[in-house]
């Protein structure tokens, strides 16, 4: 079981993270101005594969061999890329993208649940519960569905099953992809090129193959492919190996930070009171979430005339 106090490094991962993640959902806004959902899709996999690529081949790593670890590798690449980075694309179309940040926000509390039911996530103590609770109440206060501006869309459910996929794709990797023996470098290049060959099967059903692209959807989907999906989905994979697959998830309620500012500074979406508050809470939930259960010094466990408590 991983149960690692999170250090600086740990922190800095998790804030790069953030900051990349946050900003996938501004540059998947503007690379829609020229390009369909199925060409974002493709080619930001492409791109982040390409990256890892040459990066295994500079430093002389080679990648995953065998059939049974690409086999994992393809359902990873389905529920983790293929799956929510075509319905990311295909929701943005008509969803802001400081709301597609929110929304995806619900991945810690997906992944918590199917966590307990793998099995993955034991011991979970009132805090690190508590702080899930507090940091979905955040992003519930973003989102106010009880206002009218606030129902439930077409887009906006299928945000919500994004989000739900990255939570079985985080839980599933770590059980089948992480500490195999293979590097998470090499296999988050994997896995982004297993996502490509996925994602390309779409364009024949995804819209028209020319492409009508400009100068600010062309940087747009090259940050996204390169930074956004390259580097963000390898930061992920550590953060899976290091701290396990729900505290990969947290890193999602900080993602509506990110989202709502980006989206109000560069494409004018409005930002409220009711939002800033709900970020406040959203932080206030992570820093709660990773929080972890103090392990007693050994002499006190092994001492012979106290009796040992058992963590369930």
């Amino acid at each position: 079981m991983i149960n690692r106090r999170p250090g600086t490094l740990a922190w800095a991962r998790v804030g790069v993270l953030a900051l990349l993640w946050g900003s996938t959902f501004l540059w998947i806004k503007l690379a829609l101005k020229g390009l369909s959902p199925a060409q974002v899709t493709v080619i930001r996999c492409a791109l982040g594969a390409l990256v890892l690529a040459v990066v295994c081949l500079f430093i002389r790593q080679r990648l995953p061999r065998g059939r049974a670890i690409w086999g994992h590798l393809f359902v990873a690449a389905f529920f983790c890329n293929a799956l929510p980075f075509t319905l990311f694309s295909i929701a943005q179309q008509t969803v802001d993208s400081g709301l597609a940040g929110v929304l995806n926000a619900t991945t810690p509390l997906w992944s918590l649940l199917i966590g307990l039911a793998m099995g993955t996530e034991r011991g979970l103590h009132p805090i690190r519960l508590s702080g899930l609770v507090v940091g979905l109440g955040g992003t519930v206060l973003i989102f106010a569905p009880w206002q009218q501006s606030g129902g439930v869309s077409p887009g906006a459910v299928a945000i919500l099953g994004a989000a739900a996929s990255y939570a079985v794709a985080f839980a599933y990797m770590q059980r089948n992809l992480v500490g195999k023996g293979a590097s998470t470098l090499s296999l988050s290049a994997a896995q982004l090129i297993a996502a490509t060959g996925l994602t390309a099967l779409s364009l024949p059903v995804g819209g028209p193959a020319s492409l009508h692209i400009g100068p600010t959807a062309l940087t747009a989907v090259a940050v996204l492919g390169i930074f956004a999906t390259g580097i963000t989905f390898h930061l992920t994979y550590r953060i899976i190996a290091d701290e396990g697959a729900t505290d990969a998830a947290t890193v999602g309620y900080l993602l509506p930070v990110v989202s709502l500012v980006l989206g109000a500074i560069v494409l004018n979406e409005e930002i409220g009171l009711r939002a800033v508050t709900g970020m406040i809470v959203v932080l206030a939930g992570v820093a709660m979430t990773r929080r972890r259960r103090r392990t007693p010094p050994q002499s006190a466990a092994v001492a012979p005339a106290a009796p040992v408590a058992q963590e369930s």
